[in-house]
C-alpha cells in the first residue's frame, strides 16, 4: 500500500468497516473479519487512496462508470460549476457511483445580473440539474457571454454567488475565456469577494498564454483569494515553461495557488464557444484539420467547420506538443485532473483514461515521474486543495487509520488507458478494485451493477 501523506510504501493488511479504514497492520488482520466480510488478496497489486478528479464535466452514471474504471472515487465539477448547487446535489442522490460536488458557476450566474437578461432565471434553472453543465456554452444561457456586467450590478452577482456557497458550493468556478464580456474589473471584484469568503476560485483563464495566467495570479496576490488554475497545459500552450515558473514562484512566496494538467495533447470544447471566434487559427497555432468532430471522428475542413459552427456540438482540438505535456507531468506541484467531457461514445479519451494513462505511460513506460509521486498528485494534493473549504476532504486522499475507505487497487505492471481519439470510449485496464465509502463499484476488474454509493462533497465557505 502507498499512503502519500506519511510516505508509507510497504506491504500492509488494511481493514475496512463502516466506510472507514479501521486498522492497518504488518500482520494479518483476518481475525478481525466480521461475519459475512470480504477478503481481497492484493498480492502484487498497489493499494492506493481513491483518485480525486477536480475537473470532471461528466456527471452522469455513464460518465461515472468510466471514471470508476479509471480508479476515480471522487469526481468534481469545479471549472464551470453549477448555478443552483442545492438543486444539483439533490439530483445526484442515489445515482452517483462516485463522490460528487461542484463550484458555484460565475459564468452562468452573471447572466442574471446583466441588465435585460434577468428573465433568464427559468432557463438557468433547467441547467441546474443537468449531468452536462457545458450545455450552457450554447443556446439561451450564452446570451450574456459577450456583454459586460456594469459595476453597479456586482452586488447582485455576489449575492447569487453567496447563495450557491451557502448551499454547499466548493468555491467559485470562473471560466472567463468563454465569456469575454467579463471585464478585468469584474474578475477582480469576484476575486475580492472570494477572498472575503475564503472560497477558492477555479479558473479557466481569459486566453491561452502567459498574460492570462498573470492576470489571475496578480488578482490572487492582491486579494488573498485561494486560486486553482485549471488545465495549465492547454491554457498556456507554448508559454507553459514560463507559466510553470510563474506559478512556482508565486507558491514559494506564499500564495495559496495550485494548478492541474491532463496527460493528452488535445483539448475538447464546444465549437460555438468563444475559443473559435475570429483569429482562432493564429491564437492556437493550428488550422481546420487539427479540429476533430466528436460525433464522427472526422477532421474538419473550412466548409465543415463553418457548417458545424452554426449547428453546434463538441470538437476535439489537437493543439499541444508532447514535450509540453511531459513538462507538466514532471512539475511536482501540478495536480493530475482529467477535464473529462460529458459521456458520449466518441468523447475525448481523457474522459475514460486520464489516471491510468499517467500510471501506465508516464510512470511505468517513460519514467517521467515515480509511482508514489503520481499517486500523491492524484490523491493527496487534490484533497489538500479542498480541505479548507470542505473539511470532509481531510479524510480522503490518504490510507490511514480513520480515513474514508475510498480505495483503488491496481496492477502496476498492466495499468494503462485504452481509449483513443479514433474510437469510442473504452475502459482502462489494470484497475482491479475500486471502493467508494467502503462499497465496491469495481470488483475484479468489472463494474458492480447497481452500486451507487457516492456522497456529496459540500463546501463550508464563510458566508454570513
Amino acid at each position: 500500500m502507498i499512503d502519500p501523506e506519511t510516505g508509507l510504501d510497504a506491504v500492509r493488511d488494511v481493514a475496512i468497516a463502516g466506510g472507514s479504514i479501521v486498522a492497518i497492520a504488518q500482520t494479518s488482520l483476518s481475525d478481525r473479519l466480521a461475519p459475512g466480510g470480504v477478503t481481497i488478496d492484493a498480492s502484487g497489486l498497489v493499494v492506493a487512496p481513491g483518485f480525486i478528479d477536480l475537473h470532471a464535466h461528466g456527471q452522469s452514471p455513464e460518465a461515472n462508470e468510466y471514471q470508476a474504471r479509471d480508479g476515480v472515487t471522487t469526481a468534481l465539477e469545479l471549472e464551470w460549476g453549477y448555478p443552483r448547487i442545492a438543486k444539483w446535489l439533490a439530483s445526484r442522490v442515489g445515482r452517483a457511483r462516485v463522490h460528487y460536488g461542484a463550484s458555484v458557476s460565475h459564468g452562468m450566474l452573471r447572466t442574471l445580473a446583466i441588465p435585460g437578461l434577468e428573465g433568464r432565471a427559468a432557463e438557468l434553472d433547467q441547467v441546474a440539474a443537468l449531468d452536462d453543465p457545458l450545455r450552457a456554452l450554447q443556446g439561451a444561457l450564452s446570451a450574456g457571454f459577450y456583454q459586460p456586467l456594469p459595476e453597479d450590478r456586482i452586488g447582485e452577482l455576489t449575492a447569487l454567488l453567496d447563495q450557491g456557497l451557502r448551499e454547499g458550493g466548493l468555491g467559485i468556478g470562473m471560466a472567463h475565456q468563454y465569456y469575454p464580456g467579463a471585464t478585468r474589473t469584474e474578475i477582480l471584484r469576484v476575486f475580492q469577494h472570494a477572498a472575503a469568503r475564503s472560497a477558492p476560485i477555479y479558473t479557466h483563464v481569459r486566453s491561452m498564454g502567459l498574460d492570462a495566467i498573470q492576470e489571475v495570479v496578480a488578482n490572487a496576490a492582491a486579494t488573498g483569494a485561494p486560486l486553482h488554475i485549471v488545465h495549465v497545459n492547454s491554457s498556456s500552450l507554448g508559454d507553459l515553461p514560463a507559466a510553470l515558473e510563474l506559478i512556482a514562484g508565486a507558491r514559494r512566496r506564499g500564495l495559496d495557488l495550485t494548478t492541474e494538467s491532463y496527460p493528452y495533447t488535445a483539448g475538447s470544447t464546444g465549437i460555438q464557444s468563444s475559443i473559435f471566434d475570429d483569429g482562432w487559427q493564429e491564437r492556437l497555432g493550428i488550422s481546420y484539420g487539427d479540429v476533430q468532430w466528436q460525433d464522427t471522428g472526422e477532421r474538419l475542413t473550412r466548409e465543415t467547420f463553418e457548417l458545424l459552427r452554426e449547428e453546434g456540438g463538441t470538437v476535439i482540438i489537437h493543439m499541444m506538443k508532447p514535450e509540453m505535456i511531459e513538462l507538466a507531468m514532471r512539475a511536482p506541484f501540478v495536480i493530475i485532473a482529467s477535464d473529462g467531457m460529458p459521456y458520449a461514445p466518441g468523447a475525448h479519451p481523457r474522459s475514460a483514461g486520464t489516471f491510468s494513462r499517467v500510471l501506465g505511460r508516464y510512470v511505468r513506460e517513460q519514467g517521467v515521474l515515480t509511482l508514489p509521486d503520481a499517486i500523491r498528485r492524484m490523491t493527496l494534493l487534490p484533497a489538500q486543495r479542498l480541505e479548507e473549504i470542505a473539511p470532509a476532504m481531510r479524510k480522503k486522499g490518504r490510507l490511514q487509520l480513520g480515513a474514508d475507505a475510498d480505495v483503488t487497487v491496481f496492477d502496476p505492471e498492466t495499468v494503462l488507458d485504452t481509449a483513443t481519439f479514433e474510437d469510442d470510449l473504452s475502459f482502462s485496464q489494470g484497475i482491479r478494485h475500486v471502493l467508494v465509502g467502503g462499497a465496491f463499484v469495481v470488483r475484479d476488474g468489472e463494474t458492480v451493477e447497481g452500486a451507487f454509493p457516492g456522497k456529496p462533497i459540500r463546501g463550508e465557505a464563510a458566508v454570513p
